[in-house]
């Protein structure tokens, strides 16, 4: 399995991965499938600052990970919220742990201390691996969002990355981060 930086040209494949997710589940609160272009302007932008990866097997993408903004002010800079997705046919082979291992390490060399988690409720099996990941609970709220059919509930869980400093080291962007040897970026056709 390899772990590489996501490219806007994956977007059709993650939107594929995505989907049922979006239809079928509750495990996302978005109530429609975005489009290709949508999701591959959700990855550039994220790309700025944050790391958006993809885990692959014989040129086929399992599943994927990125860390975004947990609020938009200045002093939350060191507070992330992280997301994950699977292919529903590739869980439980570890594709999820190598995933969030390699966002870990990432999100480490921009300095960032708080991981958070949004999770809708109940998803024991996203509970439990946030937990092995050392993960804590520490919200619920009730009936957060209505999707299909009913009133959902959703938990925030957090852990602490990195120690928090006085003063803080400074977050840098992702896209600022010197490469790394532990990440590939997607090599294009050339013309």
């Amino acid at each position: 399995m390899n772990i590489r930086i996501a490219s806007p040209e994956d977007a059709q494949t993650l939107v594929e991965i995505y989907a049922p997710y979006v239809k079928d589940t509750i495990v996302t609160f978005e109530c429609a499938v975005p489009t290709v272009e949508e999701f591959a302007d959700r990855i550039r932008r994220t790309l700025e600052k944050y790391p958006y990866l993809v885990a692959e097997e014989d040129d086929r993408i399992l599943g994927y990970t990125y860390a975004s903004a947990f609020k938009s002010r200045a002093a939350y800079n060191w507070s992330v919220e992280t997301t994950i997705y699977v292919r529903q046919d590739e869980q439980h082979r570890g594709t999820g742990c190598a995933l969030y291992q390699a966002l870990e390490e990432q999100l480490r060399r921009q300095h960032i201390c708080n991981l958070c988690a949004c999770i809708a409720y109940p998803n024991p099996a996203s509970v439990e691996f946030h937990k092995r990941f050392g993960y804590e609970l520490i919200a619920h709220f009730h009936r957060s969002g209505y999707k299909l059919g009913a009133w959902q509930d959703m938990v925030w869980m957090e852990k602490e990355l990195c120690p928090h400093t006085v003063p803080p080291l400074p977050f840098v962007p992702f896209s600022q981060l010197p490469p790394t040897s532990a990440l590939t970026r997607k090599e294009l056709p050339r013309a």
